[in-house]
C-alpha cells in the first residue's frame, strides 16, 4: 500500500488505499490492520492523519474498532442492511447537489422497479403482500398526514423490491426509492389524487399476489406516467406565478 506524499489530503489516500487492499482481498474480512504507529510509519506520515484515515473508513463500515489488550482496527463483515443507508444518503446528495431532473430521476426509479417486479410476483410471499396491503389502507385513511402518506410510499414501493427476493437488487434500489420517492412526493404532494396513487398502487399489489409480473409492470408504467404528468403540470403552474 502506497501514497503520493506530495499530493493533498493524506488520509483520504491512506482510507483508499486500505479500502482498494479489502476489496483485493489483501486484507480479508475480521484481519487486525497494524497499528496506528505502525501505520503513521509505513506511510511516513503522522499518527494523526493515520487515525483520520481510520475514521474516514469506520464511516464507510469498512472496518471497526476494539478496546482492550487484544483490540485494534479489524476489516469489518459489511452486509446489504447497513449498507443501505449510505447508498440512500449518496443518492440524495446526488439528486440535491446535480442538475438531475424529475424525469430523469423519474425514468430511472421506475425502471429498476420495474426490474424487480417480476421476480416479487415470482416469488410473492404473505409477509410481503401482507406490507403492500397494509400500506393501501393507511394510504386510505382520510386524516393522514402528507408526510404519513409520503413515508407510506415510500414503505409501499421498498416492501415491492424486497419482494424480489434478491438483496443485490434491494441495494441497488435502496437509494432510488428512499432518495427519489421522496423527492417527487415533495413535488407533486400539492396536486396529486391520493385516491389515484391508492388505485395503482392496489392494481400493482393484485398483480403481484396473481404472480402477474407483466401486469404489474403495466401497472408501474401506468403510476410512472401519472407522476410525470403531475410533475409537469405542477411546475408548469410554478413558472406562471
Amino acid at each position: 500500500m502506497k501514497i503520493d506524499p506530495t499530493f493533498p489530503d493524506l488520509s483520504a489516500q491512506i482510507a483508499r488505499a486500505i479500502r482498494d487492499a479489502i476489496i483485493s482481498g489483501d486484507l480479508i474480512v475480521d484481519e487486525r490492520l497494524p497499528s496506528e504507529a505502525e501505520l503513521a510509519e509505513q506511510f511516513a506520515v503522522s499518527r494523526s492523519t493515520v487515525r483520520e484515515a481510520l475514521k474516514r473508513l469506520a464511516a464507510q463500515s469498512l472496518i471497526r474498532t476494539q478496546r482492550g489488550a487484544f483490540g485494534g482496527a479489524f476489516v469489518n463483515r459489511l452486509s446489504y442492511e447497513e449498507a443501505y443507508g449510505q447508498q440512500i444518503t449518496t443518492s440524495t446528495l446526488l439528486l440535491s447537489m446535480n442538475a438531475v431532473s424529475f424525469d430523469v430521476a423519474c425514468e430511472a426509479r421506475f425502471a429498476l422497479e420495474r426490474a424487480c417486479a417480476p421476480l416479487a410476483a415470482a416469488r410473492r410471499s404473505a409477509d410481503t403482500l401482507a406490507t403492500m396491503r397494509a400500506e393501501i389502507h393507511r394510504q386510505s385513511q382520510p386524516g393522514l398526514t402528507d408526510e404519513a402518506f409520503c413515508a407510506s410510499d415510500v414503505a409501499f414501493h421498498r416492501a415491492l423490491v424486497d419482494g424480489a427476493g434478491n438483496p443485490v437488487l434491494s441495494y441497488q434500489l435502496a437509494g432510488a426509492v428512499e432518495a427519489m420517492q421522496p423527492l417527487m412526493n415533495m413535488i407533486t404532494f400539492t396536486a396529486r389524487s391520493r385516491e389515484e396513487i391508492v388505485t395503482l398502487h392496489g392494481a400493482i399489489a393484485d398483480a403481484i399476489e396473481k404472480g402477474d409480473g407483466p401486469g404489474a409492470c403495466r401497472q408501474l408504467e401506468a403510476l410512472e406516467r401519472y407522476t410525470v404528468t403531475l410533475a409537469r403540470s405542477v411546475m408548469a403552474e410554478r413558472a406562471k406565478a
